[in-house]
């Protein structure tokens, strides 16, 4: 679809008559999360996605802040003739998922945020802190400026992820999903992590205090990737969020555990059919 001279490739999975639209982490194209399309079919739920811009087949767009997925996730709901939605993002997906909740108030029903970043401003974070060595260094690459995060995404100075052991087996059962996504995301380059990491370390363009659809943010308290402090912060900041801390999960084996009942959540949470 093209959105103000753009082209933003849209995905959708199911038929429920309630959507959740998919916000997706860095690097990754916006396909949906085929390991939850069971859960959604029970649940009546039909997942939406789309790519960033810069990702797969959406136009790139350097600058960009965290709040400008929120107009692109109107674009895309609007394309698709959907009216309210619920909003579910992973790792760098979630400031991108609570951005459409605090800046579309009325329209997204819910949003979930599974292992998501804190505002780099977030006052009384120590926002590096139990952040492994990848990590650190991408993002303060990025914190340096474009010029800097462009050098390091050339030649990063550190090369190990920073997944713990949790995390490497979850990639060896259904959540090894994340391959179809992370591969194809690297086919236009650096060029859309880069504008993502800027991003995050760059004013978000709005106040995750003005939500107020329900909110529900999940962490593993091990991650090494976004530390849990992170989600701890926002559910002080979000009036009314809920907060699950789960022990022993990192980034990605916290999918493992809490995906689908997060899924669950938002199915009990929203009740507005897609169309209203």
């Amino acid at each position: 679809m093209t959105v103000n001279d753009r082209v933003l490739r849209a995905y959708t999975h199911g038929d429920g008559d309630r959507v959740v639209m998919w916000h997706h982490g860095t690097p990754n194209i916006g396909h949906p999360p085929a390991p939850l399309f069971a859960a959604a079919a029970r649940l009546g739920l039909r997942f939406v996605g789309y790519d960033r811009p810069g990702y797969g087949g959406s136009t790139a767009r350097p600058g960009r802040d965290v709040a400008s997925a929120a107009g692109d996730a109107a674009a895309v709901a609007d394309a698709l003739g959907i009216g309210s939605f619920a909003v579910l993002g992973q790792s760098g997906g979630g400031p991108h998922a609570l951005a459409c909740a605090a800046l579309l108030p009325g329209r997204v029903t819910a949003a979930v945020s599974v292992a998501g970043l804190a505002p780099f401003t977030a006052d009384g974070l120590d926002w590096f802190a139990g952040m492994g060595p990848g990590g650190v260094a991408s993002l303060r690459a990025a914190a340096a400026g474009r010029a800097a995060k462009e050098a390091y995404a050339a030649a990063p100075t550190v090369t190990d992820v920073d997944f713990t052991a949790a995390d490497w087996a979850a990639l060896e059962g259904v959540w090894g999903w994340f391959g179809s996504v992370v591969e194809p995301a690297k086919a236009n380059g650096p060029a859309p992590l880069v504008d993502d990491d800027l991003a995050y370390v760059g004013a978000w363009g709005f106040d995750p205090a003005a939500i107020t659809a329900p909110v529900l943010l999940v962490h593993g308290a091990d991650d090494r990737m976004v530390p849990a402090a992170h989600s701890t912060w926002l559910a002080g900041r979000i009036p009314g969020a809920e907060l699950r801390l789960v022990p022993g999960a990192g980034h990605i084996s916290v999918m493992t555990e809490q995906a689908e009942p997060a899924t669950e959540w938002i199915a009990a949470v929203t009740r507005t059919p897609a169309g209203a």
